[in-house]
């Protein structure tokens, strides 16, 4: 039975906040509660037209009863609001799992998992199915340019969902993506992150080998199989295998050259062109309107995925330069006095290192100044303090923001070491990398302000708001409107 009124519970969430928008587009009253909201979810909300209650209170489920409610894996046990929910008597369920029952049942499940590229993948693919006319349904954790938000309801047969690997809620400690029922799964990379629910990698590679033991016989695995990760956690498939990479000049790689994969990768004013080819066997060529080599393989992922669901490769090749990308994936901010502000959500050290090169080839001859705010519950840990130190290649200046000291969650163990900022920018500038961890990022700003001249390019990379950082920036340098 369709609920007539959800209440969600951490209802700022990417995944939370799509969901809900899903349901209010279907009719369904919808309402929520959050503490920490920021754009693009809560302009997003706004736009949708849906209540939001500011911080968790049991007030919020008195007077217009919902008929079912969704506490997000934010949510703490502790949160008085969960509380009453799971004693109001109203039926309470996890994110993916309304998700799979309100949403995903009924349709092909074509599931993006992996440590890195997941949104990009998810909306690639979910652009491809568009362009060559599948109708698809897609649900992503960040604001798709070509769906104008991050869901949609399709007639067609295929949900395409990015599949999380971070635990479900606190009543459910399984990793979200086996909540899906895949059918058809994409592993982009297997590496360690979120130090505050894994312990290791082996720990994580578990939680994808579990991903791979649920597909079925008759589904499909799309795995990356240039990575290491990757290739430890399908050692023993129970459905069929499409490998896909990147060949890059001077690198023979450890895996198999089979499947799918790009080669002469060329930066061109419209995106990266690539060489497209099965098995060695050459397919064409294809042309991705983004940067990076990591943007390439992501886009390579999309094409073998959406071939295995039916769309001739040069149907989907055709379709390619149709993406218009994704929100806070090296988005252009604004300019000021010459100056470009580019937006990113990399955190993890191997993301940071990725659109560092890939910024750096596409504004070749500029200065490339980046500024880093370790913000989650890994990247304020030790753990990846010398993995930071090499990821800031080919930026010309490093700004690093000050890690406040504030309790981390950990279901791991006592967090003893924290990540330095100011022990980074040290070792930056060992390197030859100019670097000053700075707290605060009204001073961040204002330092940058008497550093920049025209012609620079500042990257941020943040996960979260980072206290407004490019609009402050765009608005103290003058010039330009910010980019919308």
């Amino acid at each position: 039975m369709t609920p007539g009124h959800v209440h969600f519970i951490a209802i700022a969430g990417t995944g939370m906040g799509s969901l809900a928008g899903l349901l209010k587009a279907r009719g369904i009253k919808v309402t929520g509660s959050d503490e920490n909201l920021y754009p693009p979810m809560s302009t997003a909300l706004e736009r949708w037209g849906i209540s939001v209650f500011q911080g968790f209170a049991p007030e919020h489920l008195q007077g217009d009863r919902p008929d079912l409610i969704v506490i997000g894996n934010a949510v703490r046990p502790t949160n008085p609001e969960a509380q009453a929910a799971l004693q109001s008597g109203v039926r309470c369920l996890s994110f993916p799992d309304a998700l799979h029952e309100l949403a995903i049942a009924g349709k092909h499940s074509v599931v993006v998992a992996g440590t890195h590229g997941k949104t990009t993948t998810t909306s690639l693919v979910a652009t491809l199915l568009l362009e060559t006319g599948r109708d698809p349904s897609l649900l992503v954790g960040g604001i798709a340019e070509n769906f104008g938000g991050s869901f949609r309801e399709g007639k067609g047969p295929h949900f395409v969902v990015e599949g999380d690997e971070y635990d479900t809620a606190f009543f459910d400690k399984t990793p979200k993506f086996l909540h899906y029922g895949a059918r058809t799964a994409v592993i982009t990379s297997v590496e360690f992150d979120h130090a505050d629910i894994y312990r290791d990698l082996d720990h994580v590679k578990e939680a994808f080998r579990a991903l791979l033991a649920r597909m079925p016989k008759d589904g499909t695995l799309v795995a990356a199989i240039d990575h290491a990760g990757v290739r430890d956690v399908i050692e023993k498939p129970p459905c069929r295998i499409i490998p896909y990479g990147v060949d890059e000049p001077g690198k023979s790689g450890k895996g198999p050259r089979t499947g799918l994969r790009a080669s002469a990768l060329e930066v061109t004013p419209e995106g990266t062109r690539f060489r497209i080819a099965r098995d060695g066997t050459p397919q064409g060529t294809a042309l991705v309107p983004l940067d990076g080599r990591h943007n390439v393989e992501n886009a390579v992922a999309a094409l073998a995925v959406v071939e295995a669901l039916g769309v001739p490769l040069g149907e989907a090749i055709a379709a390619l330069p149709a993406f218009r990308g994704v929100k806070r994936r090296q988005e252009v901010r604004g300019q000021a006095r010459g100056i470009v502000v580019l937006d990113d959500f990399a955190h993890h050290p191997t993301a940071v290192r990725e659109t560092v090169a890939a910024v750096r080839a596409r504004y070749t001859g500029h200065r490339l100044v980046a500024v880093f705010e370790p913000r989650t519950n890994t990247s304020r840990r030790k753990v990846f303090q010398a993995d930071y130190a090499a990821a800031f290649q080919g930026a010309d200046l490093v700004v690093v923001a000050a890690v406040p000291d504030v309790p981390l969650y950990s279901a791991t163990g006592e967090v003893t070491e924290r990540f330095s900022a100011e022990e980074l920018a040290r070792d930056l500038s060992r390197r030859g990398t100019p670097a000053r961890a700075i707290e605060g990022t009204d001073a961040i700003v204002e330092w940058l302000c008497g550093e920049l001249v025209p012609g620079d390019v500042v990257l941020a990379m943040s996960n979260g708001a980072f206290g407004g950082f490019w609009d402050k920036l765009l608005s103290r340098l003058g010039g330009d409107r910010p980019a919308q």
